[in-house]
């Protein structure tokens, strides 16, 4: 089980998180139907996904990593520009962040 559904189960135990949950579980699905845990695509995916995908890729970025070294602000954000059309989500939601 991917830590998104496991999360997500966890979650969605508190009746009052039940949209959260949803938000969790879907965070690493993609616009273009790449991602996981339930292959959504395009606006199958909530807008909240949506949103913490840019913010998770962004941290994951300019975080330190054991196998490389982090990204500069400039390098990440130039790297989520080139995702925005296909991975992330479209160039209209991205112009919001960039």
């Amino acid at each position: 089980m991917d830590h998104p559904v496991m999360s997500y189960e966890i979650i969605n135990k508190m009746k009052v998180m039940e949209n959260i949950a949803k938000i969790i579980r879907h965070h690493h699905e993609r616009y273009d139907g790449k991602g996981y845990s339930d292959g959504l695509k395009g606006k199958e995916i909530p807008l909240g996904s949506r949103i913490i995908a840019v913010a998770d890729s962004f941290d994951a970025m300019t975080s330190k990593r054991p196998y490389r070294d982090s990204f500069t602000m400039a390098q990440a954000i130039e790297e989520l520009k080139k995702m925005r059309e296909n991975s992330l989500t479209p160039k209209l939601l991205m112009d919001l962040y960039l």
